[in-house]
């Protein structure tokens, strides 16, 4: 079988689009997303964006202005050229063209970094709870406490999200990059002054500066994705971007339990393998915040999408940030998507920070195989994303991906529920492989399928609302499920957390899918034209290509 968008690239296959440098959009966009105002008379099917006319004199001046600049040596050769026919209104078009996607070979590297700092902050969010009995007794502290060192990662992403979703969009990628490696670095060398009995509150000021860069990473992924990656590699990247993090996860809980065993009764061995830890961290830290000083850069030459040509071109000035959240939260369908991604996200979180209580208290001792299922756990989730990843990029089947994914995940709690107390440890690595591999594996077709349907707006934006319902949700059900953990046990406390993930199916099956981002790319290789100001630099070698094969496609048409 074909992929829906098999023949995205062919685009001058079917025609041409209109004059004065517009591209085709989808025929079928939307009310609501239409502008029907141009340069000399009404148009309709021009795409607004934040409510500005995309097709206004102003931004047709600055496409048809804008200086034709060769291909840059770092940009791979795949690109779309679309020669103008002439018209009325500009009669001497013929045989110029029109904007140009390429994508670079930077992309790799920038996923790449991003997703080892990205793991290095994840590991520092779980590398107290899988140990949460070893650090109690060094502190001397209640499990609350340990608790609070997971959760403050939570508490503190719901007021900062919007500050650090405006500085994403107003100031950019690079300086959010910055600021997100720099302070999970500097974090970590804070929490190396903190191994003393006494000195817990150094520990949770170290852990509390990674919890703000958190704010600055978990938004990241499709917002990198989008900017860097073409049409039919976006969902994989995506995808890819949040595996570092789930990396993390998994590596936060299988290092811990070896570099810091349970050895309480030697007070100064157990201090000296926390310094370990800590150093190590933060060495690793430092040298991936010089590695995104080096390698982040803004944005590629040429967007990678026709999508993003379009985004790209719309004037800076007429971006407005409050706009952009009111039309998010008028968008019903993206509102259920937040309401559904904060419930299996944050029962993620919770199952995450109480493994440890919940195996500990069937188990006792096993604090190296909780950590070993917490890691079976989060590896089986990295392959559920990757393979969620490259199917959405085959398919394009959001919703029922979304929505298959979070029954199976359902599916996966009750199993590991009613499997954790049978007394044989080897079945809770199959039920939390089970667990993870759908759970996880959601947490990227959370964030495209919210781009696709909230397409023009950005990004980083709808990302970090989904996060900010996320760690909602993970603070509510954490301190609920172990609140009933410590009175009922964990088979109540996680049957609570079955409850409301049932609710998300519910939900779920709610949502309108209307793939915005998707039909802007699909449209141009299905030749349904419609104006959409965009600007790009020409090439005369590949336009002579295109000219031909168009010219080869006509005359196989008249035979």
């Amino acid at each position: 079988m074909a992929r829906p968008d098999d023949e995205e690239e062919a685009a001058v296959a079917n025609g041409h689009p209109p004059s004065n440098g517009y591209l085709p959009v989808p025929g079928d966009a939307p009310a609501g997303e239409m502008s029907a105002e141009t340069q000399n008379e009404p148009k309709t099917g021009c795409l607004a964006l934040n409510g500005v006319s995309r097709d206004s004199p102003k931004a047709v001046s600055r496409a048809l202005d804008r200086p034709k600049t060769p291909l840059a040596p770092e940009e791979e050769t795949q690109a779309w050229l679309l020669p103008k026919g002439p018209s009325e209104e500009n009669p001497g078009a013929e045989n110029t063209l029109v904007p140009r996607t390429a994508l670079s070979p930077r992309r790799f590297v920038i996923l790449l970094v991003f997703s080892l700092y990205s793991l290095v902050n994840a590991f520092q969010w779980i590398q107290y709870s899988i140990i949460s009995n070893v650090f109690e007794g060094f502190y001397n502290v209640p499990s609350l406490h340990i608790d609070w060192l997971s959760m403050v990662y939570m508490l503190a992403y719901v007021p900062l999200i919007f500050p650090a979703t405006w500085l994403l969009d107003t100031r950019g990628l690079r300086l959010t990059a910055l600021l997100g490696a720099g302070l999970n670095a500097l974090g970590a060398w804070i929490k190396c002054g903190s191994v003393q009995q006494h000195l817990f509150w150094v520990t949770m000021m170290g852990q509390c500066l990674c919890s703000v860069a958190q704010v600055f990473i978990l938004g990241l992924p499709s917002h990198i994705a989008s900017v860097w990656f073409g049409p039919k590699e976006v969902s994989t990247a995506c995808a890819t971007a949040v595996l570092g993090n789930q990396l993390g996860t998994a590596v936060g809980f299988l290092l811990p339990p070896v570099l810091v065993p349970n050895t309480q009764n030697n007070t100064e061995l157990l201090a000296c393998n926390i310094s370990t830890m800590f150093y190590g961290t933060a060495a690793v830290a430092t040298f991936l915040f010089i590695l995104t000083v080096i390698a982040f850069k803004e944005k590629p030459q040429y967007p990678p999408s026709q999508a993003q040509a379009v985004l790209q071109d719309n004037p800076p000035e007429d971006y407005s940030y409050v706009k952009s959240i009111r039309n998010l939260f008028r968008n019903i369908p993206f509102v259920l998507l937040l309401i559904t991604y904060g419930i299996m996200t944050g029962a993620f979180y919770s199952v995450s920070t109480l493994l440890n209580q919940m195996i500990l208290t069937y188990y006792e001792g096993e604090e190296v195989n909780a950590g070993r299922i917490g890691l079976t756990l989060v590896l089986a989730g990295m392959v559920g994303s990757i393979l969620c990843g490259l199917w959405l990029d085959y398919t394009k089947t959001y919703k029922h991906t979304t929505l298959t994914v979070y029954i199976l995940s359902f599916v996966g709690m009750v199993v590991f529920t009613f499997t954790l107390n049978l007394g044989h440890i080897i079945i809770l690595f199959v039920t939390g492989g089970l667990l993870g591999f759908f759970m996880t594996g959601y947490l990227p077709l959370g964030f495209e399928f919210a781009v696709e349907i909230t397409y023009p707006e950005s990004e980083g934006t709808s990302s970090g609302l989904l996060n900010a319902a996320a760690q909602i949700f993970g603070i509510l059900f954490t301190l609920a499920q172990g609140k009933l953990i410590s009175n009922y046990g964990p088979e109540i406390g996680n049957i609570f957390l079955c409850v409301w993930m049932f609710i998300g199916i519910i939900l779920t099956a709610l949502i309108k899918s209307d793939l915005k981002r998707h039909n802007i790319n699909k449209g141009v290789a299905n030749g349904d034209m419609k104006a959409v100001p965009v600007d790009s630099p020409t090439d005369q070698e590949s336009k002579t290509i295109l000219m031909s094969k168009q010219s080869e496609s006509a005359t196989d048409s008249e035979v």
